[in-house]
């Protein structure tokens, strides 16, 4: 649905992006990630027709963005990161004005109204000014604006920006459910979020795409743990310990972390079965007082700092 090749822009002697090619397909929720200043909003006004390129190709559902604008943009739904409303209007009566603006025809315009109000839990607000809203419910109004045309990619651009986590909660939900329907490509900071609610991420930095795929994948090539890893922490002698949950953990590993006052610590790299139940029971077999049995997994945020180098790392290395 997104194809992106040879993609530059400059403002003056700065590249803001440079030569960045990828693609996202029909049905994908893709997060877009990178540290401030490294592109994101940049590539993202762009694929939307909202900015010029210096140089690269961009075809949104089979459309060229530059040479084909409009029927290209017709495609899109684009939240930008502040989203730009009408105080003074109500709910209804701006997306009714968006979707004549997007080439909604007069006659369905209520229809699509209505279903962007349900769908994005607005339909309580709908008499209401939009001034008078909340932040959680204007971010609404915005991706309901995204909506109205029902198009066939959403851009969506810190979408739970400003928010707090009762309302990040809840427009993450309200994303989720849009997957089904919708090819979405996500920018966030909140990596939790992107997390949870996307299948692939692509992470840039400095105006280059330095890593794409599957949070697995990128766990694979950052050289961070594959499985998630164990943390247990039993009152009981630690050889003894070892000897004993060792058939729970099939083909993982197991070593001692630490001993304390009888107490042993042991951090697990499980193989492909999760061994929590059989530890358990073993635990429970032996009369062992057991105080920690808690699993980890190396998070988007770990393997986003192993691709993205901080500023004073990058100013320390072209100083040398």
């Amino acid at each position: 649905m997104i194809s992106v090749q040879g993609l530059t822009k400059r403002y003056g002697q700065t590249e803001a992006i440079r030569n960045i090619s990828f693609s996202v397909d029909k049905g994908e929720v893709v997060g877009f990630l990178g540290p401030n200043g490294a592109g994101k909003s940049t590539t993202m006004k762009i694929l939307c027709g909202y900015l010029p390129a210096d140089a690269g190709e961009v075809r949104v559902a089979g459309f060229d963005v530059f040479g084909d604008s409009v029927k290209a943009r017709s495609r899109i739904g684009y939240m930008p990161e502040n989203v730009p409303l009408y105080p003074e209007m109500r709910v209804s009566e701006y997306l009714s004005y968006r979707a004549a603006l997007k080439g909604v025809s007069a006659r369905q315009t209520a229809e699509k109204v209505e279903d962007a109000l349900q769908l994005c839990g607005l339909s309580g607000v709908r008499r209401k000014l939009i001034g008078t809203l909340s932040k959680g419910y204007r971010q609404r109004v915005g991706l309901a604006d995204a909506l109205i045309n029902e198009p066939d990619i959403l851009i969506l651009d810190e979408p739970t920006i400003g928010l707090d986590p009762g309302q990040i909660r809840e427009v993450r939900e309200l994303i989720k459910g849009l997957a089904a329907r919708h090819t979405i490509l996500l920018s966030s900071h909140i990596l939790s979020e992107v997390e949870m609610t996307c299948s692939r991420v692509l992470i840039l930095d400095k105006g280059r795409i330095v890593a794409s795929g599957t949070p697995s994948d990128l766990r694979e090539r950052a050289g961070l743990p594959l499985a998630g890893s164990i943390r247990i922490e039993l009152k009981a002698p630690a050889s003894e310990a070892l000897a004993i949950l060792r058939p729970a953990i099939g083909d993982g590993s197991v070593q001692i972390v630490g001993t304390d006052n009888g107490w042993t610590e042991l951090e697990i790299v499980s193989g492909e079965q999760d061994p929590r139940e059989d530890l358990f029971r073993a635990v429970v077999a032996n009369g062992w007082t057991l105080r920690e049995l808690s699993s980890h997994r190396s998070s988007l945020e770990e393997i986003f700092a192993s691709f993205v180098k901080s500023g004073e790392q990058a100013q320390g290395e072209e100083k040398r």
